[in-house]
């Protein structure tokens, strides 16, 4: 099985971030991976993505793919481009608090309000890591432990006392998939 996850939104909602712990818990789990980030010379509001390939065996595709598995969306921004390499069938999961509206209608299509639900939760930079929690629970990639482990060596040193706050929002995300399977909507878009 070889998988490819492109992440896109903006600097700032922590797009390089999910793409690390994603690469660190599949890595951790004894997966081949591949780890591509593309962002903006600023610090904040310019467009963020990531590319990562996880694999069973040795990795087929390189970092820079022209076509995905799927798509992890937190804002509009990147959204177009990433989409148009969604294969047909592919996975569309979107950050529904900002995307309200989907280029694909030939994928599976999750949604969640990430972004909403990190603001109730009193924690509005945490929606990257509740959708990255949620993504993994819908699609299976990586066991939610994996993701756990996966945030020590992911956060750098001067965010280290966040570790124990990011792997509570990772399992917010997977529970929310498990206590919301209407959010997953195969095609529906």
């Amino acid at each position: 099985m070889e998988r490819e996850v492109i992440i896109t939104g903006i600097g700032g909602q922590g797009i390089q971030l999910m793409a690390k712990v994603l690469a660190h818990a599949a890595h951790g789990a004894g997966k081949q991976v591949m780890l591509f980030g593309i962002f903006q010379g600023m610090m904040r509001g310019g467009s963020s993505a990531s590319t990562v390939v996880v694999s069973d065996t040795v990795i087929q595709a390189p970092p820079i793919i022209s076509h995905t598995w799927s798509v992890l969306a937190m804002h509009p921004m990147g959204l177009p481009d990433a989409a148009a390499k969604l294969r047909p069938g592919g996975v569309l999961f979107v950050n529904s608090t900002l995307v309200t509206a989907t280029p694909r209608t030939d994928a599976q299509l999750i949604r969640m309000p990430a972004t909403r639900l990190a603001e109730q939760a009193g924690n509005p930079m945490g929606a990257g890591m509740l959708a990255l929690g949620a993504f993994c629970a819908a699609t299976q990639l990586v066991e939610p432990d994996a993701l756990g482990a996966a945030i020590n060596d992911s956060l750098p040193p001067h965010r280290q006392h966040l570790a124990e706050q990011n792997r509570a929002l990772l399992a917010s995300g997977a529970a929310f998939v498990r206590a919301a399977p209407e959010s997953v909507a195969a095609g529906s878009g």
